[in-house]
C-alpha cells in the first residue's frame, strides 16, 4: 500500500493512530503488523517495530510472520466446517466416532484444570465434585462451542518426552513421536464439569479436534490446513513450523523467553508449551501468517467466497451464537461481548473474531463490511496482561470512527 493512502491519509486520524502506538510500542510490544479491510478494500496497511528490538537490525515487514496463537483455531474449526459442508462429518457426529481412543477410559472422573501461568492445579468445581462423565457424549459441535466438559488447560507438553525440542533449524525433521505421545494424554484427560453444561474455552478439546479434522481428511494437520484453506485462499504465509520449513527465523517475530523449560526465547517455533511439546502442529496453537494473510483470511469468511467451500447456510450458522458462559462464542468464532470487548465499544454486536495470547486479534464487523488483523508479539516482554487489552480496544474504536469519517 502507498505511503499516506487509505486511512492514514487523514491527518486527524493519523496523529490519533500515532498516539496510539507511541503508547504502547515498544513496551506493551516490540513488533506490529495490521491489516484493515473495508468494503473489500485495504485502506489501512501498517508495519512497525523491529524483528530484535536488542539490535534494531530488521524492521518489521509487511511479509513478517506472527506467531498466530489461539488465531490458529479458526483455521483449524474452519477446516472442519469445510469437510462439514462436504458432507463427511455433522456437527452432532461424537467425537469418538473419529477419534475411538477418547472413548476407551470410560466413564471418566471430573478433576480441576491446571493455570496456564503458575501451572497450579485447580480444585474441582463445586458442582462437578465425584461427577462422572460418558466421554462418548462429545460431540463436534460441543468441541466448537467450548461446551465439551474438557478443561481450559493441562500441561500436556510435560508428559510428551523427557526434554524439550532442539531449537527449530532449516530442514529439521517433525518429530511425529511427540503428538502421538500428546495425543495419548489427550485421550485420556478428565473433565472439568459435564458435558454440555456451560463454557468452558478449552485449548485440549481443539487439540483433539484438530486430530479428527487430520483423519477426517486423511493427512497431518498441517497438510489438512495447506489443503483446505491456505491453498485454495492462497495465503502463502500461512505455516507450521516456519523455521524447520525454511523461512528465515528473521522473518519471524521472537516471542517469550521461556526460562523454565526451553531455556531460550521462543523464536521462529511456536509460544504456546504444549503445540511445541507436542510437534509444533496443534489444533489451538502454532501456525504463523503475516498480517494480511490473516485478513485476507477474514475476508473470505465476510464475503462468503466461494473458495472457501463452507456454504452460506453454515457460514451464517457459524457466526451466531450458539453458546454463552465464559464467553459468547459461534462454532469456534468468539461474538464480540456486551461490555469491555476486546472488539473495542463501537463495532456492532453481530462482530466475530478471536484472540490470540501472543498478542494477536482478528475482528470483523458484518455490518460495516469491516475486517481487521492487528498482529503482535505482547509477550515479548511478559506473558500476563500489561497493556495489550487497552490497545485492542482503543485501536478497534479508533478504526471504526475512521470508517465513519471517510
Amino acid at each position: 500500500m502507498p505511503p499516506g493512502s487509505g486511512l492514514l491519509a487523514d491527518q486527524i486520524f493519523k496523529r490519533a493512530f500515532e498516539s496510539i502506538l507511541d503508547a504502547h510500542l515498544p513496551d506493551t510490544f516490540p513488533a506490529l503488523s495490521l491489516r484493515v479491510i473495508h468494503r473489500s478494500e485495504v485502506v489501512l496497511d501498517v508495519a512497525r517495530g523491529w524483528i530484535d528490538p536488542e539490535s534494531k537490525q530488521v524492521p518489521v515487514a509487511a511479509d513478517t510472520l506472527f506467531d498466530l496463537a489461539s488465531l490458529t483455531k479458526l483455521f483449524v474449526e474452519s477446516s472442519f466446517l469445510v469437510l462439514a459442508d462436504a458432507g463427511k462429518v455433522k456437527l452432532k457426529d461424537r467425537l469418538v466416532t473419529v477419534v475411538p481412543e477418547f472413548g476407551e477410559l470410560n466413564p471418566r472422573k471430573t478433576a480441576g484444570g491446571q493455570d496456564p501461568h503458575t501451572r497450579a492445579f485447580l480444585p474441582v468445581e463445586a458442582a462437578h465434585r465425584g461427577v462422572t462423565v460418558d466421554a462418548r457424549d462429545v460431540t463436534f459441535e460441543h468441541l466448537l462451542t467450548h461446551t465439551s466438559g474438557l478443561p481450559p488447560w493441562r500441561s500436556v507438553y510435560l508428559s510428551v518426552a523427557d526434554r524439550a525440542p532442539a531449537p527449530p533449524t532449516a530442514g529439521s525433521p517433525y518429530e511425529a513421536e511427540r503428538w502421538n505421545a500428546a495425543l495419548d494424554v489427550l485421550a485420556k484427560c478428565p473433565f472439568a464439569g459435564s458435558v454440555g453444561d456451560t463454557v468452558r474455552y478449552s485449548d485440549i478439546g481443539i487439540m483433539l479436534l484438530g486430530e479428527a479434522v487430520a483423519r477426517l481428511h486423511g493427512q497431518r494437520l498441517d497438510q489438512t490446513i495447506h489443503n483446505l484453506i491456505r491453498d485454495p485462499l492462497k495465503l502463502d504465509s500461512v505455516t507450521y513450523n516456519p523455521v524447520n520449513n525454511g523461512i528465515p527465523r528473521s522473518r519471524t517475530v521472537p516471542t517469550e523467553v521461556d526460562s523454565s523449560w526451553r531455556q531460550r526465547r521462543a523464536w521462529g517455533e511456536v509460544h504456546d508449551e504444549n503445540a511445541c511439546g507436542a510437534g509444533g502442529i496443534a489444533g489451538h496453537a502454532g501456525l504463523f501468517a503475516s498480517a494480511s494473510d490473516v485478513a485476507r483470511f477474514g475476508q473470505a469468511w465476510l464475503a462468503g467466497d466461494p473458495r472457501l467451500r463452507i456454504g452460506e447456510t453454515l457460514r451464517r450458522h457459524a457466526t451466531n451464537e450458539h453458546a454463552r458462559g465464559q464467553l459468547r462464542l459461534g462454532l469456534g468464532w468468539m461474538l464480540k461481548g456486551a461490555e469491555d470487548s476486546s472488539a473495542g465499544a463501537l463495532y456492532h454486536e453481530s462482530s466475530y473474531g478471536h484472540t490470540g495470547f501472543t498478542g494477536t486479534s482478528l475482528w470483523i464487523d458484518p455490518t460495516r463490511q469491516l475486517v481487521c488483523a492487528v498482529l503482535t508479539n505482547r509477550v515479548y516482554h511478559v506473558r500476563h496482561e500489561e497493556g495489550i487489552h487497552s490497545f485492542r480496544r482503543a485501536i478497534h474504536d479508533l478504526v471504526d470512527r475512521g470508517i465513519d469519517d471517510r
